[in-house]
């Protein structure tokens, strides 16, 4: 059953001690980020602080900071059946005869069921400001001392194309400048980048409106690596088996979801452009300066009793680790889709997700693992990835010191190694030129007399089976335990 809103999520995890309410009065300048930084990294509970020094709305950070929680979010039983269920979904029947067309309706109706319903008012509405709207009545975090000001973290962007007026809803961060400007971090090869852009062409400003809080699944839609003109609504309701109720905004049109704890309107004119950054981000380090468009905002709307949740990333594991898990496990079955050799992958937290990933391939003639590592580079925000590793179906992707152990073994530098050039993440720093630059694909796969290895390739080393049954039936005798 889908959860009404964002409290109804946190009412859940109090009730399964996985929220921490904090009463004393702490500064969202710094104070706040150090608290959460020790807390997620010792596998602790999302918090709420109820007092932040200089707003009357409480701050909730470290949401969907565990693999428990993200699986309460979307309310399942382990992540990977999300994928599975997507897939089943999305899993094309070609009516042949009138039998079968008949059979075929309840799942149109389930995609119905998930299509987003329009009201005509919500929560977000009881409180509306259109006279002097201002950010500074919302406790708004600074997370690292060289962050370049105060940053809104969790922010779902709603914008529309101009020219068809297909929505997209994304997470970009915001650079508080004053009390009713910010910046808007569109990267290069985001949807709401594209949506500006394209304004700019027709000379027109790009209505814009950010919703702060809502239900999980929203939340996590927002984040969603979806295709091009996919609407992440559409997903939230798949993901809560429940339409996402939105509602018309004030002052811009555009849609909202009607649960939302704060909604802030505006617009960004073309061709304006601010110094945005540096900010402490994801990668663990500062992500540098650099020009970005400009939000200006025209009217606030928000819960009377509204939670501003924001959420911390810096050197991981932190709370965006654990979105970033359930993104892989979830599209994994989408990408076997595609390439159904691929058994199972990776993406490190270590590598932050565009840095590398870990792929294990059924490996069935020479060239494969080099195949798999030029197909997922042309694949979706797969293509920013820096270092692709492809091993066997036996090696277990997830066990860090495996794969590892068979790169020590089983690559050949000059032959196993590939390099080649590409797009990257505009987080990338180490490149000569921003989102652009090398890649190194590993293949630490098993080599085959039909790849050009003549040479008697060895066995693993392990142990009979009698033997470790002997020795499991015997350990209490041997006196170990």
């Amino acid at each position: 059953m889908a959860y009404r809103d964002l409290r109804e999520f946190l009412k859940v995890l109090e009730e399964r001690a996985l929220l921490k309410r904090i009463k004393a009065e702490v500064d969202p300048i710094l104070e706040i980020a150090e608290i959460n930084d020790r807390v997620v990294k010792a596998g602790g509970p999302a918090l709420l602080f109820e007092n932040p020094k200089g707003s009357r709305f409480p701050v909730l950070v470290n949401t969907f900071g565990s693999f428990e929680r993200m699986r309460l979010a979307l309310e399942v039983e382990s992540l990977d059946e999300i994928g599975q269920r997507m897939l089943e979904f999305l899993e094309p029947e070609i009516p042949t005869n009138i039998l079968e067309k008949l059979k075929a309706l309840p799942k149109l109706k389930r995609l119905a069921d998930f299509l987003p319903k329009y009201v005509r008012s919500g929560p977000c509405k009881e409180v509306i400001i259109k006279d002097n709207p201002s950010l500074d009545i919302f406790p708004i975090l600074k997370t690292w001392p060289g962050d370049g000001g105060r940053f809104i973290t969790l922010p779902m962007v709603f914008t529309k194309d101009p020219e068809t007026g297909i929505r997209n809803c994304g997470m970009y961060r915001m650079h508080v400048y004053d009390s009713r400007t910010t910046g808007m971090h569109w990267h290069m090869h985001k949807d709401g980048a594209r949506h500006y852009r394209k304004a700019e062409r027709l000379g027109r400003r790009l209505e814009v409106a950010v919703a702060i809080g809502s239900d999980p699944a929203v939340m996590y839609a927002s984040t969603a690596p979806l295709p091009e003109d996919i609407d992440e609504m559409l997903l939230a309701g798949f993901l809560r088996g429940a339409p996402v109720e939105l509602v018309k905004c004030e002052t811009v049109d555009l849609e909202v979801p009607a649960n939302a704890e704060i909604v802030l309107e505006g617009y960004c004119e073309p061709y304006e452009r601010r110094v945005e950054g540096p900010f402490g981000d994801h990668t663990g380090y500062y992500s540098l300066q650099d020009e970005y468009p400009v939000f200006h905002i025209t009217c606030i709307t928000h819960r009377r009793d509204a939670i501003y949740p924001a959420t911390i990333v810096g050197k991981p594991p932190m709370e965006d680790c654990y979105i970033g898990k359930t993104t892989e496990r979830i599209f994994l079955p989408l990408i076997r889709k595609q390439l159904p050799e691929i058994v199972d992958m990776n993406l490190p937290i270590e590598g932050v997700f565009h840095n590398i990933a870990i792929v294990s391939i059924d490996k069935r003639f020479p060239g494969h693992a080099r195949k798999v590592m030029y197909a997922l580079w042309g694949m979706g925000q797969m293509s920013f990835t820096k270092a692709i590793v492809v091993v066997d179906r036996w090696v277990d992707v997830h066990n860090l010191s495996e794969v590892v152990w068979r790169m020590g073994n089983n690559v050949d530098p000059k032959r196993d190694i590939v390099i080649v050039e590409g797009p990257l993440d505009v987080l990338e720093h180490a490149s000569d030129i921003p989102a652009y630059g090398g890649k190194v694909g590993i293949d630490a796969t098993k080599k085959l007399p039909s790849e050009g290895f003549h040479r008697q390739w060895p066995e693993d080393i392990s142990m009979s089976e009698e033997i470790k049954r002997l020795v499991t039936e015997r350990w209490r005798e041997y006196g170990l335990d």
